[in-house]
């Protein structure tokens, strides 16, 4: 299992989304789809990112994610996100994400994290500085 990255500390991080995932998000084995908690993922760091500019962005990258733990149908899901770094027409954004078990609130697991990385666009569709 790949160590956790030392950008998630929940400290350092503003909530981003939270949500329960349903039966309908999940893949044959009864876990959630990775895809699923990857769409959240990009969308959590996309809160983040616009925080931080009033131009509008796209997604570019998502960095290495890899899973650590499942998620299971009613869990909660946190996702939580940081600006790591603001360069002349890109932002970079750190998102970890965490899962509460339905079947035991009192247990919560880190599922993934990764760095989203968002370039800010122009009307065209073209680079703009932020």
């Amino acid at each position: 299992m790949t160590e956790l990255k030392s950008s998630c500390r929940k400290g350092d991080m503003q909530p981003a989304i939270r949500v329960m995932l349903l039966p309908k998000d999940t893949n044959a084995q009864g876990t959630i789809f990775g895809g699923v908690i990857m769409s959240y993922l990009d969308l959590a760091g996309a809160v983040e990112a616009q925080r931080h500019t009033r131009n509008r962005i796209v997604t570019v990258a998502m960095r290495e994610i890899v899973f650590h733990q499942p998620v299971f149908v009613g869990d909660t899901v946190s996702f939580y996100a940081t600006l790591v770094k603001k360069g002349r027409t890109s932002l970079t954004v750190g998102v970890c994400v965490e899962a509460q078990r339905a079947n035991d609130p009192d247990v919560t697991v880190m599922v993934t994290e990764a760095e989203t990385i968002f370039v800010a666009i122009d009307g065209e569709g073209k680079p703009t500085p932020l």
